[in-house]
């Protein structure tokens, strides 16, 4: 009701035609707050004098009289004949100013404080390394290393986000830009290639890496005197970058000691010595001090192992960092789906013909149908078989007896994982982590996925005598 009345009482200012908006000026306090109108008339009835106070551009005044005003007062005062009144004194007032009482401002806040972590509470990748070296000081140097590789990440996945847009899809020199494996090189794989390397080089705790993307191992150091050696894919499965499916980085990580130092004196000279000294501080999978992949798909994620179990982290693009959010990942000890390349049954072993034939028909050990599911990923297709159970493989077969995985940068590192995590991996015959490396590009075969899933396929190939060390 009050607020209707004050209300009323503009509107008939401006029927009299002398309302006008004006900032209000503010009285200094004791000072009279009586009517001064023009032609000084004694006003007794209620909203009259609120009327006046309004006119004479006290609003501070005129909203302490109303607040003061009796309902009963309000009521006699809104007489049929009050609008008459009100006009009255607007023309007495003559081109004095009237002022709309100040409206009370309303401050949206779009996110509460309870919605903001004002107490460290999030687990970022950061932090949770900052902590692990806090907890054990030989992490140190580690946790400048992984800070190194996360900002690499960061910098592939935006790469990969704006492929499209900046042009980035597509064959290195339109073609014909060729690796040491034959393949054709992709314009990212290049330039993840080089942002891998420069992450690696500066943080200082790296000498030597091996990639995908060079024929041999590379110095990143005048004299190899940084304490680990990192292998690396830098972008895994970039044949499918042009159609915007996942894709990923895969990364080894080995203590070398100081017992393998390498003095180089030229870089684009190495003898077979040289040569040799590189190769050999590449090591087997189970000289691993961490590994893990980045994802690059409807979101980023960092999934990592320093040998203590698993860990995820998803690339938060608000505030720019990797957040915990797949804690100690443990895969199901038997899942219900295969991640196989079909399109080369026929040129399969007939005991592992009959292994995916069991599967798809329910007729394995678990007696489940599986499911199949192939991204042609392996970053992508490995992490739904970590999150869900089963088993992704890439077997030899009659065109590849060897398998196309590399060892070093692929089925080392994501053994590791699998293992760290409670899966197994294997040949088929072979630990994976128990191969020695005889060049830096060499093939396996991989199995890898849940405990019971990896027995029984190398349960099917030892009854085949399907027996093979590498």
């Amino acid at each position: 009701m009050a607020v209707r009345n004050i209300a009323l009482a503009v509107a008939c200012l401006l029927h009299a035609g002398v309302a006008r908006r004006v900032q209000p000026e503010i009285k200094p306090e004791g000072e009279s707050q009586q009517s001064q109108l023009a032609g000084q008339v004694e006003l007794t009835n209620p909203v009259e004098k609120l009327a006046a106070l309004l006119l004479e551009s006290n609003p501070d005044a005129a909203w302490q009289a109303r607040t003061a005003l009796p309902h009963a007062g309000l009521q006699q005062g809104l007489a049929v004949n009050e609008p008459a009144r009100f006009a009255a004194l607007g023309r007495q007032a003559g081109s004095r100013q009237a002022v709309v009482p100040p409206r009370t401002l309303v401050r949206h806040q779009d996110v509460s404080m309870e919605d903001i972590d004002t107490h460290g509470s999030i687990m970022t990748l950061s932090r949770y390394m900052l902590e692990q070296a806090r907890k054990n000081t030989d992490l140190q140097e580690m946790e400048s290393l992984m800070t190194s590789i996360q900002f690499a990440c960061k910098q592939i996945a935006s790469l990969v986000a704006r492929a499209g847009i900046q042009d980035l899809t597509g064959l290195q020199e339109g073609g014909g830009s060729v690796n040491v494996q034959g393949e054709e090189q992709k314009k990212l794989d290049v330039i993840s290639n080089t942002v891998m390397k420069n992450a690696l080089r500066y943080s200082g705790k790296v000498g030597v890496v091996g990639s995908e993307e060079e024929d041999a191992p590379v110095l990143i150091e005048e004299a190899y005197n940084g304490r680990y050696a990192a292998v690396f894919d830098p972008l895994d499965g970039s044949s499918n970058i042009d159609a915007a499916i996942s894709t990923g980085t895969i990364f080894g990580i080995f203590d070398e000691g100081e017992d393998q130092e390498c003095i180089i004196d030229d870089m684009e000279n190495l003898d077979e010595a040289e040569m040799q000294c590189l190769v050999q501080t590449l090591q087997p999978g189970k000289s691993l001090v961490a590994a893990g992949y980045c994802m690059y798909s409807s979101s980023t994620i960092l999934v990592m192992t320093m040998g203590d179990g698993v860990n995820g982290f998803t690339l938060d693009p608000q505030i720019g960092e990797f957040v915990l959010t797949h804690p100690n990942i443990k895969i199901p000890k038997r899942g219900k789906i295969y991640s196989i390349n079909e399109a080369n049954y026929f040129d399969w072993e007939p005991a592992l013909q009959t292994y995916v034939n069991n599967l798809k028909a329910g007729k394995g050990e678990s007696g489940e149908k599986y499911s199949a599911r192939y991204i042609g990923s392996m970053v992508g297709d490995v992490h739904r078989t970590l999150l869900y159970g089963g088993i992704f493989g890439y077997p030899g077969d009659a065109k590849n007896p060897n398998g196309k995985l590399r060892l070093l940068y692929e089925g080392s590192p994501m053994s590791f994982l699998l293992e760290q995590a409670g899966g197994k991996s294997t040949t088929g015959s072979q630990r994976v982590m128990d191969i020695v490396p005889t060049s830096v590009h060499q093939r396996i075969p991989v199995f890898l996925g849940s405990a019971d899933d990896i027995d029984e396929v190398t349960k099917v190939y030892k009854e085949a005598g399907l027996v093979k060390n590498y």
